[in-house]
C-alpha cells in the first residue's frame, strides 16, 4: 500500500473504515501524536476500554505483541493495540522476524499503531528498519508526518484560537510563526497561553508581542535586521540580552551566519534574473521554509553583492576566533557586530 497521506488518514478516521496495521513516523512529532491520539481513540471505542486497548513501549517483546494483537475484542467488532517508539535495539534476528510476521498479518479484529513521536526510526539507512518499512508498507498503511509550510502553520494556529474561543488574524499567526518557529509543540504552547491572556474574543496583536517567546532564530533575525539598517543600539541591547539568556555565543553566530547566508543566496539569485526562491531547488534547508528566503529578499534591497561578500569573511573570522582563539567568547562577537555595522555601509574595518 502506498503512503498515506494526512488528509486520507483524517478520512479513514471519520468514515470509521479503519482497518489492520498503521505506522506513523516523521519531522513534525506533534502531528505523530495528534494523529495516533485520534487513531487509537477511535479504533478503541468508548467501553471496555480495559479489554479493547493495549498499550505497550517500543521495547515490549514480539510474544506480548503477538498475544495482544491475536486476543479477540471484548463485546466489540474491533480492539486496538498501541506501541510508542517501538525499539528494534537488542532484539535477536528471531525476534525480528516475529515483528515482521506479526505485521504482515495484523487480524481484522485488531487495529494496531505503531507511532513514533519520540524517535525517528532509520528506515532509510539500516537494513533493519528497511526491511521493517517495506512490510509494514505493503501490509499496512504508514503516515509520513512532515513539518509544514508557513501557509499551513498559520491556519491551524487561526484554527486553534477559534476552537478555544478567540479570534487570531491570519496576519498575526505569521507574527507567531516568525517569533516561534515551526516547531507545532511551541507553537501550541504559546498559543495557549496568549488564548488564556486574552480570555475570549480578538487577540491583539499587542498580546503577541507581550507573551510569544522568541526562539533564537527569530530574536537573531532581529539582530540582522538591525545591522543592516545601521541600528548599533538595538543590536548589542539583542546581542546583550542573548547572551543573559545563555545562549551559546557558536550558537548565536551560527544563526547569524545563516541570515547572512540567505541574503547572499538571495541576492546572488536577483542579480542571475532568477528569483528569490531559486535557492530553495538547490539546498535542502529551505524546504518548507521559504519564509527565510522571503524575508531576506525583502532585506537584501540597496546591499550590494560586495558587501555582503564582506559580511561572510567577518562572520568566518568571528567563527574561527570563537573556535580557536583564548578571547573571551562576548568580545569576539561584540567586535564582529562593530564590523558588520561597517560592512553594512560600505566601511572597511581593521
Amino acid at each position: 500500500m502506498p503512503e498515506c497521506r494526512e488528509s486520507d488518514l483524517k478520512k479513514q478516521i471519520e468514515a470509521n473504515t479503519l482497518t489492520g496495521l498503521y505506522v506513523l513516523y516523521g519531522d513534525e512529532k506533534y502531528m505523530v501524536a495528534y494523529w495516533a491520539k485520534r487513531l487509537i481513540k477511535k479504533a478503541a471505542g468508548k467501553t471496555f476500554l480495559d479489554f479493547n486497548l493495549q498499550c505497550f513501549s517500543g521495547d515490549a517483546a514480539a510474544d506480548a505483541l503477538d498475544d495482544a494483537v491475536q486476543a479477540l475484542p471484548f463485546m466489540a467488532s474491533r480492539k486496538c493495540v498501541a506501541v510508542s517508539d517501538l525499539s528494534l535495539d537488542g532484539r535477536t534476528p528471531s525476534e525480528n522476524k516475529k515483528l515482521l510476521q506479526l505485521f504482515a498479518d495484523v487480524p481484522d479484529t485488531t487495529v494496531l499503531v505503531l507511532s513514533f513521536a519520540a524517535s525517528d526510526p532509520p528506515f532509510q539507512k539500516d537494513k533493519k528498519w528497511k526491511k521493517l518499512y517495506t512490510e509494514c508498507s505493503k501490509s499496512g498503511t504508514c503516515v509520513a508526518c512532515r513539518k509544514h509550510s508557513r501557509p499551513e502553520l498559520e491556519k491551524t494556529l487561526v484554527a486553534a484560537a477559534n476552537r478555544r474561543g478567540c479570534v487570531l488574524q491570519r496576519v498575526d499567526a505569521g507574527k507567531m510563526v516568525r517569533y516561534v518557529g515551526d516547531d507545532l509543540t511551541a507553537l501550541h504552547g504559546e498559543l495557549e497561553k496568549v488564548c488564556a491572556y486574552t480570555g475570549s474574543g480578538p487577540i491583539a496583536p499587542k498580546t503577541i508581542d507581550l507573551l510569544v517567546t522568541r526562539n533564537l532564530e527569530a530574536r537573531v533575525y532581529n539582530l540582522s535586521r538591525a545591522l543592516l539598517a545601521g541600528h548599533s543600539g538595538q543590536a548589542y541591547r539583542i546581542l546583550n540580552q542573548l547572551l543573559e539568556q545563555n545562549e551559546p555565543p557558536v550558537r548565536i553566530l551560527a544563526v547569524l551566519t545563516g541570515a547572512y547566508v540567505d541574503l547572499y543566496r538571495v541576492r546572488t539569485a536577483l542579480q542571475s534574473g532568477e528569483s528569490a526562491m531559486e535557492p530553495a531547488k538547490y539546498f535542502p534547508e529551505y524546504k518548507n521554509r521559504q519564509f527565510r528566503l522571503t524575508n531576506a529578499e525583502r532585506d537584501a534591497h540597496g546591499l550590494s553583492t560586495q558587501r555582503l561578500r564582506a559580511s561572510l569573511d567577518i562572520l568566518l573570522a568571528a567563527d574561527l576566533d570563537l573556535k580557536g582563539s583564548h578571547t573571551a567568547e562576548q568580545l569576539i562577537l561584540e567586535k564582529a557586530l562593530a564590523r558588520l555595522l561597517l560592512a553594512a555601509r560600505g566601511e572597511k574595518s581593521a
